[in-house]
Formats: structure tokens, sequence, C-alpha cells
């Protein structure tokens, strides 16, 4: 992106002034006197998610068990009608995405069905910074199955300690491999991976693919089906704003409906048998069959409402801004705080084909408590492990001000020391 940017408040405030999307911000409850920049981590909540969630507690107030068939929206297909919904943003036929569950839950439900190790091809390939989550399950799995994830288990390596090569990936995508699962963006420095490029590689060695799309969905377009993704699961909680621990995700390509999940539970029977009670398991038609159990109507219901936001505003609008914001930060970073005595440096790839939609503001000595002097002044960022603050400007309701006000903050620390009045120890949740 070739925009020019300065570094004045002024430029700032002319920023907001021609901000297409600046109304949204208006429909978030943001804290008083903070500025949130960790809406990748936990996205704030819209007024819309409130009124959906107290929509749906007062159907459950007034009509009890009748909620399921009439509520507005009815409890029982509730998952699938948000699914709909969010098949716009991931490029997605509307059968091929459903709400459910945890993530590493649904991620536990696509490894029992796509993970069929035969002969030769019994490794599954990871990277190396994916988050630990999905390394836990694969392992798990392997285990499951007798095999030993020192052995089966392909992990990518990084070259540099914050990315990860495309074409490292597909170096080791061997006749060994049966199944990758890969992030769509990094969840340290921010790398969006090319999931296309990808998909097409592993499809030729026979490799089936699966990708996390938590730090990407809602902030970056996507088109699954088009690639042929053969599968895909995010939480909501982070871009899409549903609330903490909300419902997840999934995402089936509709070429694989004729298989059977490979763990069963009677929300994913046929919607329309579903309550008579057969004891042989006949599933839903489409991606609605990777249900486990009953939809999860108040953790879905914020998501419901937020949803309409997205629809408003547009995930391409969206991509665009957040594009800009991040650019804008990373140059406000460039200009003020890469040099002597500041020494910050930016983790997240420049290329914005390749970024998603956070910076990685990297300090080799002094992040963590850098990041908690960054608290203290109202200013919410995180901190990961071992030298990376994430920033985070979400489309919807960050300023241009407030990134500009950040960078501010950020060097009125290093230039007072304010920084050293903070222990070099991590919060539990940093």
């Amino acid at each position: 992106m070739s925009e020019k940017f300065d570094t004045t408040r002024e430029s700032a405030l002319l920023l907001d002034d021609h901000d297409s999307l600046k109304d949204f911000r208006e429909r978030f409850y943001l804290p008083e006197g903070k500025i949130y920049m960790d809406g990748n981590s936990l996205g704030l909540l819209s007024r819309e998610a409130e009124k959906a969630l107290l929509n749906a507690l007062e159907d459950f107030k007034v009509l009890g068990i009748d909620g399921w068939m009439d509520g507005s929206p009815p409890w029982f297909t509730l998952a699938e009608e948000i699914g709909k919904k969010q098949a716009a943003l991931v490029g997605a036929k509307e059968n091929e995405v459903v709400v459910h569950s945890s993530n590493t839950v649904n991620l536990h439900n696509l490894l029992s069905t796509f993970f069929r190790p035969e002969g030769i091809r019994n490794k599954i390939l990871i990277d190396e910074l994916n988050f630990p989550s999905d390394r836990y399950a694969a392992e798990g799995h392997l285990l499951l199955r007798g095999l030993d994830p020192a052995k089966h288990l392909v992990v990518v390596k990084s070259r540099d300690g914050r990315t990860i090569e495309e074409d490292d990936i597909v170096e080791v995508m061997t006749d060994e491999v049966a199944l990758a699962i890969l992030p769509s963006v990094l969840y340290r420095s921010g790398q969006l991976l090319d999931m296309q490029y990808l998909t097409k590689e592993a499809h030729k060695r026979g490799i089936l693919v699966g990708f996390d799309c938590c730090h990407s969905v809602g902030v970056v377009p996507h088109s699954f089906s088009e690639w042929g993704v053969d599968f895909a699961f995010w939480c909501n909680y982070k871009y899409l704003n549903s609330g903490p621990g909300a419902t997840a995700s999934l995402y089936i390509n509709s070429r694989h409906f004729d298989k059977k999940p490979g763990l069963w539970g009677w929300w994913g029977y046929d919607k329309a048998k579903q309550f008579d009670m057969n004891p042989d398991f006949q599933p839903a038609p489409d991606a609605g069959a990777w249900q486990i159990g009953t939809v999860h109507v108040f953790s879905a219901a914020p998501l419901y409402g937020s949803m309409k936001i997205f629809e408003q505003a547009g995930i391409q609008n969206i991509r665009e801004k957040s594009l800009r914001q991040t650019g804008y930060l990373m140059f406000l970073i460039d200009s003020l705080l890469s040099r002597e005595p500041y020494n910050f440096r930016v983790g997240t790839p420049r290329d914005p084909r390749r970024r998603g939609g956070h910076v990685a503001l990297e300090h080799d000595t002094e992040a963590v408590r850098i990041n908690a002097a960054l608290k203290k002044r109202g200013v919410i960022p995180d901190f990961r492990f071992p030298n990376v603050i994430r920033l985070a400007p979400i489309a919807l309701y960050t300023s241009y001000l407030e990134i500009w006000q950040v960078v501010q903050h950020i060097k009125e620390i290093m230039d007072t020391g304010e920084y050293q009045n903070f222990p070099r120890e991590r919060g539990t949740v940093s």
C-alpha cells in the first residue's frame, strides 16, 4: 500500500474525517478513558450483540421450551442461520458453515473425520509458530491411533522466529503426510499465509488441508470454496466481537458432505428427523452434521447480533481500512520509534498481501514492562513471549487518532523511563 502518511496529530484527524466506516464506532461499548488495541484477542461488545443476547433471554423468559421453534430467531436452527451469514465472510456456500462448540473441540472433531492414516501416509503436518492448542490436538490424535508424535508429526520450522515461508511448508509435503493443519494468520507476528497456494500444493500431493482462521475471519476476506480448502475452524470472540468464550465455527467443503463426522452427536442429526430419536445416526446433509451437542444459545446469540454489523460494513471495506490502519501504525513506529534510544521494530510483514489485522511491535529487552506501562496509561495491548507487544487497530471501532496517541504514549514511556517502574514478569493474562 503506497499511501502517504505523516506524523502529525492533524494528519490522524484528517484520516478520521475521511473514514467511511467511522460511524460504526458509535455502535460499540468503548471502555471509558482507555484506548483498546486488543480486539485480536477479545473484541468489544456491540449494541447489536447486546440486544441479541437480551432478546434470547427474553425469549427464554416468555416462551420457555417454545423458544426452540418460536424464538426470534428460533433456537433450533440458530447455528445454521448464523453459519449462512458467516459464509459470506469466508467465501463459502451457505450450507458449508455452522456455528458450534469451541475452537479446539471443533478441531478434534475435524481431525477425527479427516485424519485417516493408511500405509505410509500417516503423518500430520503443522508449523512451529501456530497457536499451541492446535499442536496439542494433533499430538492427541496421533497417540489415539497408536502413532508416536515424535515420528509422525511433521513440524515446519521458521527461518526467523516470526514467519513461515510457504515454500518451506510445501517442501515437507511428502507422500507420508495425510493431513496438514495450518494457521491463516500467525498469532504472534500477524503474517497471513497464502491459503490458496498451500491448498493447491497440498492437493497436488494427495494431502488434505485445513486452516485455523481465528486471527483472520472478520478482518480478512477468504474464498474457501473457490480455493478448495477441505475444512477450516475459528473462534468468534476476536474480530467478530461475540464475547468471551463464545461459540466457535467450522467450515466443511461440500465435496466432503458424503463423509460421516468422526464424532457423532445428536445435534448433527438430519434436522427433519432429529426428534424421531432413531438409534441409527443419520447425519445432516451439510456442515450441520459436524455438530455434536445442542447449540449454546446464549453464547451464539451475541454473534447473531454482531453479524448484522458485518453485513452492513462489508468485509472488503473492513479489510481495506484494516490495512490502512496497520500501515499507518507501522509508519509511525518506523518514523518515531525505530531508532536510538527507542529501538523498536515491526515483526509483521510489510506486504499487505502477507499481513493480517494486527501489528507485532518488538523490543528486545523491555517489551513486558513497556506493555505493563501502556496498560497503566489506559492503552490496552497484549504481550506475547518473548518480546512482542501486539497492537490491533480494529476497523469498526479504532480511530486513527487513537493509533497516533498510542505511539505517543510509547514514546513518552521510553523518554521518561516510566517502564522501569514495572516488574519484568508478565501477568497471568497478558
